[in-house]
């Protein structure tokens, strides 16, 4: 199938912050100083809650699959959040996954313009939901592309990207959207929704990643790697690239620090999730924080229904004593209002969500 130019929302165009930090005189422009944010440093180190791990060999275990089931669906209600071991993604890949990202940001300014945002688009080098010239900037330069459907593929980006990088990334697409089916094959086990119903909405849908660089800051204290927000998307599988921690979660109303495992995937419910599963599965806000010793990287894969279709809560799970939280809506027009807006923690959900209802976002 041709190309399909699809632009899905736009970012105004800000500096590098990559190259700023390369200026030690310049330290903390105004418009990088959060004091809007909590502070980033989290103060209660007693705090120690562990991010639920779940087991993906024992999933498809016949003898373990009910009881990592049932730990499945504790973690998606009750924390969003989790870590997947024994995911079955070749090591030898998420290695050069992790090596040629770090050496693409590496490439001189030169190359990186020509995978720089381009007017009216949301893709390519800089930042996302820049919405207006007055609002407060992340400590951080990402890169975005969308990988599935093929067809969605911007001409300027994934095709001229330099090899091997081009193959390792499309290699690695294409074992996270196994990945990501399977796991969303056993959230609709875990929820008791009809089979076909998670298939349909997400086996031709789309997979987007965004390669995040956070640099270090002589004032971390002061600045936010990302601000907090939940994913617009329905799931997103994150890798650690580098051993920087900075990923925090807001539990009970408190940030906590993520410690990944050695060889897992960070896996977390968004807000499309939290529609499809009419509530039952929550997205949960989080953020990046950064340092001022070393930078940290990581590559977030995202996937979202068909962008030709329409989604709301299953059908299976509409019943009398659970009516739907949220209307049905076409995917194109749901992404298209996110990305007209800044980031800003949960709110995005409130615009499908049908009134009067209980279950109000927190």
């Amino acid at each position: 199938m041709a190309t399909k130019l699809v632009r899905l929302g736009s970012s105004i165009t800000v500096p590098s912050v990559q190259e700023l930090v390369k200026d030690p005189e310049i330290g903390v422009p105004p418009r990088y100083v959060r004091s809007d944010q909590d502070p980033p440093i989290v103060s209660d180190t007693n705090l120690v809650l562990d991010v639920p791990v779940i087991d993906m060999e024992r999933l498809v275990a016949a003898e373990s699959m009910d009881l990592e089931l049932a730990r499945l669906h504790s973690a998606c209600q009750g924390w969003g959040f989790f870590q997947l071991v024994n995911h079955g993604v070749s090591s030898l890949l998420v290695e050069k996954v992790r090596l040629e990202i770090q050496d693409f940001f590496k490439l001189p300014m030169e190359e990186k313009k020509k995978f720089w945002q381009e007017a009216g688009d949301v893709e390519g080098f800089g930042q996302a939901f820049v919405v207006s010239e007055e609002q407060k900037l992340d400590w951080g330069d990402l890169f975005l592309m969308t990988m599935l459907p093929p067809y969605l593929r911007k001409p300027h980006l994934f095709p001229k990207l330099p090899l091997p990088f081009r193959e390792t990334m499309e290699a690695y697409s294409s074992e996270l959207k196994n990945l990501a089916m399977k796991i969303l094959e056993k959230m609709a086990k875990a929820l008791k929704m009809e089979d076909e119903e998670m298939r349909e909405l997400f086996e031709d849908g789309m997979q987007a990643m965004r390669m995040n660089y956070y640099p270090p800051c002589p004032q971390p204290e002061l600045v936010i790697g990302l601000t907090p927000h939940s994913d617009g998307v329905a799931l997103t599988i994150l890798l650690q690239l580098n051993e920087m921690e900075g990923l925090q979660i807001r539990k009970d109303g408190r940030w906590i620090p993520i410690k990944p495992l050695p060889d897992a995937f960070i896996v977390n419910i968004g807000d499309i999730l939290e529609i499809v599963s009419n509530g039952a599965y929550r997205s949960i806000e989080h953020r990046a924080t950064v340092n001022s010793v070393k930078e940290r990287l990581s590559i977030a894969t995202f996937l979202s229904p068909n962008l030709d279709g329409e989604m709301g809560p299953s059908p299976s799970l509409i019943t009398p004593h659970s009516p739907a939280l949220f209307r049905r809506v076409g995917v194109e027009e749901y992404f298209k209002g996110l990305f007209t807006r800044e980031l800003n923690s949960k709110s995005y959900l409130d615009v499908v969500r049908i009134e009067n209802e209980e279950g109000s976002s927190t």
